[in-house]
């Protein structure tokens, strides 16, 4: 069968390959295979394209991803050098309470450290902090996420601690502990005998112990803390940090009162000299007292009264929200 003009001059084309500075002569879609092989053509153009595309993006994510570590790294390091000069620690202390060097302590505060999750756990107890607040973006001492919904009552013995803070805990539907009750549960003993055989430096061991497991394990709680924890520094500056905390205030002679109501005579009894006592007592700590977020006086108040006060000042300070 003859050959067309039109068939003549295709294959001639094909013969002779393209002209000088053209491009690739692609096949006419009227023969045979020429819609698959323009179709590979096409495709293996996308692909080179795709290739140089990939290569760029993933430069890119490079990039971001050791800028993001470098931030973290500085934001660690800037973390652990505010906390431990929060709490009062030397580098050398921090790495007698966290076991890691010194040498390494500076290089992770400078943001040069690559710490392990480990070590930056130690480091993290030893700050009495969660390891989590030494890494989130959000820094939590800068607002109240460090206090969630926890809430402390201190003051005195007689202050109404106890009393007020089953009640808030019941009206706001919260948990309510004491910090002896997790001193005698962590201890297993009665703090009387905690006292007896461990004395007052082994009770407050145990007392900072207390306040740390209720940090870790209570996102909302009420507790009422022991008179005397107000005097421990480093456990009255964690209460501070991660609870917001109401002094419940009353005069001597209510907290003499409200003790003997309990059936315990010991404060009076054989001493001449109680009640000047109470009163040094409560005005040496005055100080410490008043660096409670609230202050709430029970003073000639009924328990009533006392919680109604306690579950408004919660709610005006937004203590909850």
């Amino acid at each position: 069968m003859g050959r067309s003009p039109a068939d003549n001059a295709q294959l001639s084309t094909h013969r002779q390959g393209p002209a000088s500075g053209a491009g690739p002569v692609l096949p006419s879609a009227q023969h045979g295979n020429c819609n698959r092989a323009r179709v590979l053509y096409e495709l293996c153009i996308m692909m080179q394209n795709s290739d140089t595309h990939t290569n760029t993006d993933s430069e890119l994510i490079a990039r971001d991803v050791d800028t993001t570590v470098t931030q973290l790294l500085g934001r660690v390091g800037a973390r652990v050098r505010a906390t431990r000069k929060r709490m009062g620690f030397s580098r050398r202390i921090l790495s007698e309470k966290s076991g890691v060097s010194p040498r390494y302590l500076a290089q992770l505060e400078a943001g040069e450290g690559n710490i392990s999750i480990g070590l930056l756990q130690r480091v993290a107890l030893a700050l009495d902090c969660r390891i989590d607040w030494l890494i989130c973006e959000v820094d939590p001492w800068a607002s109240d996420s460090t206090r969630a919904h926890r809430i402390c009552l201190i003051g005195l013995r007689g202050a109404g601690k106890s009393t007020l803070g089953a009640l808030a805990g019941e009206a706001l539907g919260i948990p309510f502990v004491e910090t002896n009750g997790e001193i005698e549960d962590l201890a297993g003993m009665p703090v009387a005998e905690v006292m007896a055989l461990c004395g007052q430096d082994g009770y407050r061991r145990l007392e900072a112990q207390a306040v740390r497991r209720i940090v870790a394990t209570h996102d909302s709680v009420v507790i009422a803390a022991a008179g005397g924890i107000v005097t421990e520094q480093e456990t009255y500056d964690a209460l501070l940090r991660n609870f917001h905390t109401v002094w419940l205030a009353t005069s001597p002679e209510e907290h003499m009162s409200r003790v003997r109501e309990q059936g315990d005579e010991r404060p009076m009894a054989g001493n001449p000299e109680a009640m000047a006592q109470l009163k040094s007592i409560l005005a040496s700590r005055e100080a410490l007292h008043a660096k409670a977020l609230v202050r709430l006086d029970t003073s000639a108040t009924s328990v009533d009264q006392s919680i109604a006060a306690l579950l408004d000042l919660i709610k005006e300070q937004k203590f909850l929200m």
